[in-house]
Order: structure tokens, then C-alpha cells, then sequence
């Protein structure tokens, strides 16, 4: 049976700015996504989690306009917007439906200033009409995502630091005033001691700015500090789902498993041979996990887990 990542009314479907339902995306023989089906709702943040290779970023350049499932539907606050529509409509989505990159040292034009990038998408979406204007909002902009306007404003990316220059594409998403932010391993390439700052600063945008987010990641640790819900993808497909502290806090499919138990510990001893055993253990998980199935259990309320195939013989 297939069954829908968050059990809901008829209201709080409504509610959902983002809604994907059975979405299928295949590159030639290779099927990348296989029957995904989440919502993204004000104020609230989904992870998707899960290794290189399972789907995390083919599902978010779906969301963001980036590119088109084969099949499966888009809604768009209740609008059926899996098909381009007109060059108005793209522009609105594409403005309501923004993107951190996972690079922050690519992501930004080496030519030109902080400034321009964030003056830019201003000028052109009409929050700001004049250069007065658009200084000032600027000003503002950096001041949220906790810079020094008077001194990061003129700069240019190489004279940022990685931390610096990802707070910078932050601000610059929310230059033309989003509903959803798609934020794709957006701490990934940073230093692991600002990390936590990043998360904690798209935290509190999400709260204040009633943002909708779908936050992709590797690491499933992270998705507890930033996500209310939770999908873990295997294969491109969803293997378990639902509320984060009841994924986390009680995962029952093999590869949550997996994923939580190659977390840090300092409190674990290292012992010798741990790494191939592990490792061993892991190729063990993903075989028994990649046959499909379509049986899924609710384990509690707003708790999913997908049951595993039948492993070939």
C-alpha cells in the first residue's frame, strides 16, 4: 500500500505551500526517485537524509524548478504545478522557492560584490526601487544573517571566509522575501566548529520568517537540530519517515539504523577492526534494504517505516 509521509486533515493538506505526491524521476534505465510523496509546510522544516547516490538532490531541484519529474504531481499551494506553466507563473515560483547551495565558494561570482549579488535580486523582483533603497535592505539583509553590513557589503567572495560567503547565499535566498527555502548540504563544505552556527541561523529564519524548508543532508544527527520531520531515502526511495524525535528517537528500519549508528561518539572507544566490521555490517544493510516493497507500517502516529523485499536468492 502506499501511504502519504504525514498522516493528515483535509485543513492541513491546505496548509502545505509544496506538496509532491508518488514523484518518479528516471535518467535513461536509472530510476532516481521512486514514488516520493512529502509536504512542505509554513514555519516547519523536512530533512531528507540519506547517502550520496540516494535521491536527496534530484528531489530538491524538483522542488525548486530546477528540473521536471517523469511522473508523480507538483502542487503549489493546491495548484497542480508539475508542468511549466507561463513565463509569469515560473517567475513567481522560482521567487517563492529558493535555494542554498551546497558550495559556497562556487555559488557566488567571483566579480562581483557582496552588494551586487544582494542588490540584484532586489532590484529585479521590485523590493527595492531606487539605490536607496536597495542599500538599505541590503544593510538589512546581512544584519540578519549576522554580518557587518558597513564592512561585508563592499567585499568580495574570495575575501570572505566559507562561513562568511554561505551566510551570504542565506541572504541572498531571502533577498526577494520566499515562502520555501531548499537548503542542499548547506554546512557540508564548512569548517566542522561553524557548522552549528549555519544550522542555528537557518533555525531561526525558518521560525521568524514562518519559512517552509526542506533541508538536505548526509548527516542525520544534523536533521535534529533544524527538522520537525524527517525522510530517510535509500535508492531513491523513502525507507522511513515522520516526526524527527520519533524516527530518531526509535528507528526501525535497518538503514535509519545504519545511518545513527555512524554518528560520532566520544564517549565510544575506539577498537581496533571496528571500521571493517562496520563497514562489512553496512554493505550487509544496503543489500538486505534495496529490493522495493510497497508494504508500509505505521508505527505510531506520524511514524512510517517501509518493510524490506524480498532479498534474492
Amino acid at each position: 500500500m502506499n501511504v502519504m509521509p504525514l498522516t493528515t486533515t483535509m485543513a492541513d493538506e491546505d496548509d502545505a505551500i509544496v506538496r509532491l505526491k508518488d514523484i518518479r524521476r528516471s535518467f535513461g534505465t536509472v530510476e532516481a526517485l521512486r514514488g516520493i510523496s512529502l509536504a512542505l509546510k509554513p514555519g516547519r522544516a523536512l530533512a531528507l537524509v540519506g547517502e550520496s547516490g540516494c535521491g536527496k538532490t534530484t528531489c530538491a531541484r524538483i522542488v525548486a524548478r530546477l528540473d521536471a519529474p517523469t511522473s508523480g504531481t507538483m502542487a503549489f499551494r493546491g495548484a497542480d504545478v508539475t508542468q511549466a506553466g507561463g513565463r509569469a507563473d515560473e517567475k513567481m515560483r522560482r521567487r517563492a522557492i529558493q535555494m542554498v547551495f551546497q558550495d559556497p565558494f562556487a555559488s557566488l561570482n567571483p566579480v562581483f560584490s557582496v552588494y551586487h549579488h544582494l542588490a540584484r535580486p532586489l532590484l529585479l523582483h521590485g523590493h527595492a526601487k531606487n539605490g536607496g533603497e536597495a542599500k538599505a535592505a541590503v544593510a538589512r539583509l546581512l544584519a540578519d544573517v549576522g554580518l557587518d553590513a558597513d564592512v561585508t557589503a563592499r567585499k568580495f567572495p574570495h575575501e570572505l571566509s566559507g562561513g562568511q560567503r554561505q551566510r551570504v547565499n542565506i541572504a541572498r535566498a531571502l533577498a526577494v522575501g520566499p515562502d520555501v527555502l531548499v537548503a542542499d548540504e548547506p554546512t557540508s563544505m564548512l569548517d566542522v566548529s561553524i557548522r552549528l552556527d549555519i544550522l542555528e541561523l537557518l533555525a531561526r529564519i525558518k521560525r521568524e520568517r514562518n519559512l517552509a524548508m526542506l533541508y538536505i543532508t548526509h548527516d542525520i544527527a544534523t536533521a535534529a537540530h533544524i527538522a520537525e520531520e524527517v525522510v530517510v531515502m535509500f535508492a531513491g526511495q523513502m525507507v522511513e519517515w515522520g516526526e524527527t524525535s520519533a524516527v530518531i528517537g526509535n528507528p526501525r528500519h535497518p538503514y535509519t539504523q545504519l545511518l545513527l549508528s555512524a554518528v560520532p561518539d566520544p564517549d565510544r572507544p575506539f577498537v581496533p577492526g571496528q571500521s571493517a566490521r562496520f563497514l562489512a555490517h553496512a554493505d550487509d544493510v544496503r543489500r538486505k534494504s534495496r529490493p522495493a516493497s510497497d508494504n508500509v507500517e505505521e508505527v505510531t502516529v506520524n511514524h512510517f517505516v517501509r518493510a524490506l523485499g524480498r532479498t534474492p536468492a
